[in-house]
């Protein structure tokens, strides 16, 4: 078990060195010039030479790349030209209030989009099996902020049930935490338990077709211990893959939703250094993101093997 984690933080590597370059990379085609917002309206020409040598803009690509690199290895991702807050803290004000949101938007994923998926393929081709391929249709069709406004008029507007924005810290008042994500964490959740309940009915019916299922029926056993003991537990795997990639999704942050509730997550985090060309900022969210994804697929493969005995037998 421990050779294969080896192997796949190894494999790993050489993805995050890649990643790296294009994150350096593809920041220099942004348009416009962050030394010049800084300089003001006045732009002195010494003031401009000044921030350069700063931030050492006058350096060639490479050297600028590589020194970047090994500061990030030390972890240090640089300074924030906007606030001139270290790129790292920055970071971590904002990581705890998208990893809130992630984990309740996937909970609301794994609610509504499991069961729903199980449920139309034990009764594939009936009304159910129809009703939750509508509604998986139409989570994936209604976008997110159209939802996200219909439900603040709604729940917020109308009936007076949640607040319609603003993020409360968890720690300072752990309700009040829960009542801002619930409908921003509804909203992504949404979108995700239309795309879990596909997957889990694919696999469900390639499940419930095998023989020992038969077999299984054939003995006797109860359906639902049939297919929640036997059918849904070989039917997980591919689940549990694309649970991991969901949830990096939602840790590169969603924008849209996010800046529709006024949360201060990473979504905003980074719309917000676009546009005032932080660069550092850009570069240190995308990377941080693209560790997450990788961390999330790692524990994937570990759980692929922990689920599967036919695995960890070939290891």
């Amino acid at each position: 078990m421990y050779s294969y984690i080896g192997k796949r933080v190894l494999v790993a590597i050489p993805t995050l060195l890649i990643i790296s370059i294009f994150v350096f990379s593809l920041q220099k085609l942004l348009p416009g010039d962050p030394v010049l917002a800084l300089a003001g309206e006045d732009r002195d020409p010494q003031t401009i030479e000044y921030l350069r040598e700063k931030y050492h803009l006058n350096d060639p690509v490479p050297v600028q790349y590589i020194r970047w690199v090994g500061s990030a290895l030390q972890g240090d991702l640089g300074i924030s030209l906007k606030t001139n807050q270290p790129v790292l803290k920055l970071i971590g004000d904002k990581l705890p209030v998208t990893i809130q949101l992630a984990v309740m938007s996937i909970i609301f994923a794994f609610v509504i989009g499991i069961p729903m998926g199980i449920l139309a393929a034990v009764k594939k081709n009936t009304a159910l099996d129809y009703i939750a391929n509508v509604v998986a249709l139409s989570g994936l069709s209604i976008p997110n902020f159209w939802l996200g406004i219909m439900l603040i008029l709604l729940v917020s507007v109308k009936l007076g049930w949640l607040p319609a924005s603003g993020y409360q810290p968890f720690f300072d008042d752990p309700l009040r935490s829960i009542q801002t994500m619930l409908m921003p964490a509804f909203v992504l959740g949404n979108a995700l338990a239309a795309t879990l309940m596909r997957h889990t009915r694919s696999a469900m019916l390639s499940v419930l077709s095998a023989d020992y299922i038969r077999t299984a029926r054939a003995k006797g056993l109860s359906e639902w211990a049939v297919v929640l003991e036997h059918s849904f537990r070989n039917a997980v795997l591919p689940i549990v893959t694309l649970s991991a990639l969901l949830f990096g999704e939602l840790l590169a942050g969603a924008v849209l939703t996010e800046q529709i509730f006024t949360i201060p997550g990473f979504g905003k985090l980074i719309v917000d250094a676009v546009f005032t060309r932080d660069y550092a900022v850009v570069q240190g969210v995308v990377l941080c993101t693209a560790v997450g994804f990788i961390v999330m697929n790692l524990i994937a493969d570990v759980l692929y093997v922990l689920l599967n005995p036919r695995m960890r037998a070939a290891l």
